[in-house]
């Protein structure tokens, strides 16, 4: 007895049928989209995973109200 009831022979002649049905390009195919779909998902998991880099804040320089300073000057 193979994997719940299923023998191995069992599983190769669904293998046959399977390939037989849908061919190997089909399924060459299929097996890749499986694989890129698995790996994104796994991606996808790290990147929830890494936590959240906090936004830098914004350093005002001194010269930042510089220009703010010379146009009261001169408008006094």
């Amino acid at each position: 007895m193979g994997l719940g009831g299923i023998s191995p022979i069992q599983l190769l002649i669904i293998l046959a049928i399977v390939i037989l049905i849908f061919g190997t390009k089909r399924l060459k195919s299929l097996g890749g989209d499986v694989g890129s779909a698995i790996k994104s998902f796994k991606t996808a998991m790290k990147e929830e995973e890494k936590p959240a880099e906090p936004e830098p804040l914004e350093k005002k320089s001194k010269d930042a109200n510089f220009s703010e300073v010379k146009d009261q000057e001169k408008q006094d």
